[in-house]
């Protein structure tokens, strides 16, 4: 039964490939207007949950809903409501920063003001320069940007500091936390645990395509007996093994 409580409710979520099981009855809630981490090492089945959840990639058993919406089936409406960054995007070479943003804008019925966005994120100087003329930090919040210009209520968001130095990610926190507060719902991955300490609301660790802890940074220091969280996930994650 769906919650309208929640953002995102996934239930029994189970795909393989080849016959490698990649994820194993998966459940997971986010509810509305919190920031949701999903940890794991790579390979551990965060890309492949967040393309069942958006319905990009068909589970082999399980559902997923996003605000209160079948992925599959209501894709249309969800489209309008749901933004996505991902680390990397395939542009024409040349395009501008403000013909992308332009382009982008032109998909949604609301969408939001893309030169103010650029402004927020520190890249309102950088609107006629070539996407690719971009350093790393400045592609990473341009693509960030692009998630938000929907005007969404969920923003799917993948190693989103990635590239960026110790004060943009630091001012990249802040906006994202001020957007949180006017409602916005924010589902993230992230290899920094700072990040996800500074953020998240809850968290979900996976581990071979099982959801191993689920809870709050706090529980997860209890739970492994550790005083910081970083030593927390890779006890949970069992990195820690690997290394």
């Amino acid at each position: 039964m769906r919650n309208e409580n929640l953002a995102v409710q996934v239930e029994g979520l189970t795909k393989s490939y080849q016959g490698r099981t990649v994820l194993s009855g998966l459940d997971l809630s986010v509810r509305r207007g919190t920031v949701f981490g999903l940890l794991g090492a790579n390979g551990a089945g965060k890309s492949t949950t967040i393309e069942c959840i958006l319905g990009t990639r068909r589970a082999d058993s399980g559902t997923a809903a996003v605000l209160g919406l079948d992925p599959k089936r209501e894709r249309s409406a969800l489209f309008q409501r749901v933004g996505v960054q991902f680390q990397e995007g395939d542009y024409q070479p040349e395009i501008k920063v403000f013909e992308l943003c332009e382009e982008i804008a032109c998909l949604y019925t609301q969408p939001a003001d893309w030169q103010e966005l650029c402004r927020r994120f520190g890249i309102g100087d950088k609107l006629k320069n070539a996407v690719k003329s971009l350093s790393g930090g400045e592609r990473q919040r341009l693509f960030i940007v692009l998630a938000l210009i929907p005007n969404p209520e969920l923003v799917f968001l993948d190693e989103l500091t990635t590239g960026l130095d110790a004060k943009a990610r630091r001012d990249v926190w802040r906006i994202l936390s001020k957007l949180k507060e006017d409602g916005l719902t924010i589902f993230l991955t992230s290899h920094f645990m700072d990040e996800v300490e500074a953020l998240c609301d809850e968290i979900c660790v996976l581990r071979k395509g099982m959801a191993v802890f689920y809870g709050t940074v706090e529980q997860a220091k209890a739970q492994s007996g550790c005083e910081k969280f970083e030593d927390a996930y890779l006890r949970l994650s069992e990195e820690e093994d690997a290394a």
